[in-house]
């Protein structure tokens, strides 16, 4: 793990946007390690312009996206071994947000400098700090990821944009109810059998657990066509809510040849990661991973996995902005909830208590 630390409070610039719409002083997923090469990254997150990027080093950096001369966004410039050049006048900056080189001229203004966020790279993740005044710098390392390196699995990943607020894809993930109806084509299966299958739903801190498992289903699309499954499969589910990410643990075995509440257990795997990042009050960033265990034709089977994965979550989607979009045209309207909101209720009651802390 790499970690590049900096005083926010040292630069002169202003903060873009109000953060304080979202839980702060915490790690949150700016980008997978795979997204920074040779080129600039432009992303808004919690309201803020960032510039994301990796210095000849290997390491990888993030400054507020405007060069301090006339304000043109650092990631329309280009990359150098030293760091990110200015499009417009040339102005060179290093990983610290220093300006090191104005062409032309020698000296170099002391207030030649932009903000530069807390970065860290850890298990093919890039995370970054978001803290308020009293805690500029982060209180804990970002969170683990051991499947990004597990001998046992292999994984791909991608990311998408939303046009919808981030909580409204956490209130899906922690409801995989609905798999019986969006995700015919993927991963559903019999809907009567998700919609009745118990739920066993506990906090810790905060934190929130599912468990949910549903015996002698019939195997979906996506568990048929990455595992030699017959006729029917007892299937689980657990997910971890934390506020920055989701670890979903699901996966099958042949019906009645194993307890499927036994974390030995054999059969077929999908740990999917999945962070959930603002971009605005109104759009967020989904960087999702899939990690599997295929025991043969395993880059075949690998592929499989990540291309149902990416059409599970492209339904999704399309669900859950249609669902905002439709939300905004009726304006406020008071929600019922049913037995399948119990986990997305308390992951919202956990977020607005950090919002208020």
């Amino acid at each position: 793990m790499s970690v590049q630390m900096h005083h926010p409070e040292n630069s002169d610039t202003s903060v873009t946007g109000t953060r304080h719409a979202f839980p702060l002083n915490m790690w949150y997923v700016a980008a997978l390690s795979s997204e920074l090469d040779d080129k600039p990254v432009a992303k808004m997150l919690l309201n803020e312009p960032v510039v994301l990027f990796r210095t000849q080093d290997g390491k990888a950096h993030a400054l507020e996206d405007r060069c301090c001369h006339r304000s043109l966004p650092l990631s329309s410039g280009t990359m150098e071994p030293e760091g990110l050049r200015c499009g417009y006048h040339g102005l060179l900056f290093n990983g610290d947000g220093k300006c090191i080189e104005i062409p032309g001229q020698e000296k170099i203004p002391s207030r030649a400098k932009v903000m530069q966020y807390h970065i860290a790279e850890k298990d093919a993740l890039i995370w970054i700090w978001f803290g308020d005044a009293q805690h500029s710098q982060p209180v804990e390392p970002p969170p683990s990821y051991e499947f990004h390196h597990h001998p046992d699995f292999m994984f791909g990943g991608d990311i998408y944009h939303y046009d919808a607020p981030y909580q409204l894809v956490h209130d899906n993930l922690l409801d995989l109810s609905h798999l019986g109806y969006v995700h015919l084509k993927t991963i559903g299966g019999n809907a009567k059998i998700h919609m009745n299958a118990e739920m066993n739903v506990t906090q810790q801190g905060n934190s929130v657990k599912v468990v949910r498992h549903m015996l002698n289903s019939v195997p979906p699309p996506t568990y048929s066509a990455a595992y030699p499954f017959g006729e029917t499969i007892d299937r689980w589910q657990e997910i971890v809510f934390h506020p920055s990410h989701l670890e979903i643990w699901t996966g099958a075995v042949e019906h009645n040849t194993e307890a499927v509440d036994d974390p030995g257990r054999g059969g077929f795997h999908m740990r999917g990661f999945h962070a959930l990042t603002p971009e605005t009050e109104e759009s967020c960033f989904y960087i999702w991973t899939m990690a599997s265990n295929p025991t043969s034709n395993c880059d075949e089977v690998m592929q499989k996995v990540i291309d149902q994965t990416k059409f599970t979550f492209d339904e999704d989607k399309t669900i859950i902005e249609t669902q905002y979009k439709n939300m905004k045209r009726f304006g406020v309207k008071k929600h019922i909830d049913i037995h399948v909101d119990v986990a997305p209720n308390r992951a919202r009651r956990i977020i607005e208590s950090l919002k208020q802390a």
